[in-house]
């Protein structure tokens, strides 16, 4: 989700979203995949196409269960689902998928709080302004020196009890953070993706177009340590400018990136920086090298996260027009804005180039009170295709198919009608993650859902399994991994 400046995330997350009314809803557009609604479901209303069976909920429980406490990114650990909050995250047992229960729940306010997990080690975002680095920290303005954000460090070797180890600062915060283990095996390394600069904030300071890279020693991460801030821009990124669609966002400029995720086999990272996608060579960590680089000024607003194939051959960049909290999935907009980029890296292994072939976006139009907009995925890992799931905020989760790159198809959905059919209020799916067999969904305002999807066309994929997934540290999917 998009935030503009670091003092005013949860205002923004809330209530920015006025301009949504005058979006209109109409009829179902395109060729929706067999058993898809042809209307919008009731509030809270439970649909899906037939191969989506729901298994399971976990309503958010106290003191996570307001409408502020938002729920926001997943990564998995040993059987259990670790999903961040705005108000810190949440341990699930997961080794029964239809019945998965909390573990433990640990109160660390700080927006976003993505996590992301390695061996006992948990990771955990903060991109608003505090008044220290510690969980008891208040809200206090980012204009203030003194203020805090970046990223903080807990023991998670009792999982029923979570230990705070130690943070870092970084500049303009963590909106999110993407690990890659270090060669030596004795660290990780944290690629802190953080933007929107502005005079005023004395630590956010423009020009903005840098990572901050950050080293956990893995025995001792009371060490932890900001070690580079490659530049990624140095001629500078996107400038922005108006949307070509009236009453629409300005496109975004680049001052940062939004979301980098790793392909550590290939030594390669795919960024969503704002303005601009760019393949990175990791090859020497510390030194970042952009080595490819596109624009979609038609029809892109803000390149927001990135997802390669298991062959490395292609990315999926999103558009998350509106930041997370416009209704974007109607006619009005169409099928290539708040969409998804299907991009091929073609050319030489030294110079590759991103080579675009087409948009996918879902084809259920939701309501004017629903917030939709392509957002968080992961591969759901059958040999031989490429295929994902996806989080469309209150446009549900979609599965689809870009084996084709140019002409992409939806297999699956699942959904719930709004969460209010009278007013805005930011909701639906935030993450949409594939492991072991079945999906697990972060729902804003609902808690974590469990789906099983039962499909010939990905049975395959109930082979892999892993211990551990960060889904923007991407591996290379076998049929056993450890």
């Amino acid at each position: 989700m998009k935030s503009s400046r670091r003092s005013r995330h949860r205002s923004r997350v809330l209530g920015a979203i006025v301009a949504s009314a005058a979006l209109a809803l109409t009829g179902v557009a395109g060729a929706p995949v067999a058993g898809a609604q042809s209307s919008v479901p009731g509030v809270d209303e439970v649909v899906s196409s037939p191969n989506m069976k729901h298994l399971a909920n976990v309503p958010k429980q106290a003191p996570f269960n307001t409408e502020n406490a938002i729920g926001t990114d997943i990564a998995f650990k040993d059987n259990h689902a670790i999903v961040g909050n705005y108000d810190g995250f949440v341990i699930y047992d997961i080794a029964n998928p239809a019945k998965p229960s909390i573990v433990s729940q640990v109160l660390c306010p700080g927006s976003q709080n993505d996590v992301s997990v390695s061996g006992d080690l948990l990771f955990l975002s903060t991109d608003s302004s505090r008044s220290d680095d510690s969980c008891s920290s208040v809200s206090q303005p980012a204009s203030d020196p003194a203020s805090w954000e970046g990223i903080k460090v807990f023991d998670i070797s009792d999982l029923t009890n979570p230990r705070y180890v130690s943070a870092v600062e970084t500049d303009c915060g963590s909106h999110t953070h993407t690990l890659v283990p270090n060669k030596n095996k004795k660290s990780v390394l944290l690629y802190i993706s953080s933007y929107s600069p502005a005079a005023d904030l004395p630590n956010c300071q423009p020009p903005h177009d840098k990572v901050s890279i950050v080293e956990v020693p893995v025995k001792n991460p009371e060490k932890a340590a900001l070690v580079a801030t490659p530049v990624l821009f140095p001629d500078g990124g996107n400038a922005g400018g108006p949307n070509p669609v009236p009453d629409l966002p300005n496109r975004s400029a680049t001052t940062g990136c939004h979301d980098l995720t790793a392909f550590p086999e290939k030594d390669l990272m795919a960024g969503a920086c704002m303005g601009d996608g760019v393949l990175i060579d990791i090859k020497k960590p510390l030194e970042p090298k952009v080595v490819e680089r596109v624009q979609d000024n038609e029809n892109f607003a803000f390149w927001h996260s990135a997802t390669f194939n298991n062959a490395g051959t292609k990315v999926i960049f999103t558009d998350e027009l509106g930041g997370g909290g416009l209704a974007t999935c109607n006619e009005k907009v169409g099928a290539n804005r708040g969409a998804d980029g299907i991009y091929d890296i073609v050319g030489k292994k030294k110079e590759p180039k991103l080579e675009f072939k087409s948009y996918f976006k879902i084809s259920r139009h939701q309501s004017d009170t629903e917030n939709c907009v392509a957002h968080n995925g992961s591969l759901i890992p059958v040999p031989g295709k490429d295929i994902m799931v996806q989080a469309w905020y209150q446009g549900g989760m979609s599965v689809w198919d870009f084996t084709d790159s140019a002409n992409p198809h939806e297999i699956g959905f699942f959904e719930r009608g709004p969460v209010s059919d009278t007013e805005q209020i930011t909701g639906g799916s935030w993450s949409s993650y594939y492991y072991n067999g079945h999906i697990y969904s972060s729902d804003i305002q609902k808690g974590l859902d469990v789906v099983d999807l039962q499909d010939p066309r990905t049975d395959a994929a109930k082979k892999v399994e892993f211990d551990e997934f960060n889904p923007q540290t991407q591996p290379v999917y076998k049929k056993k991994h450890s």
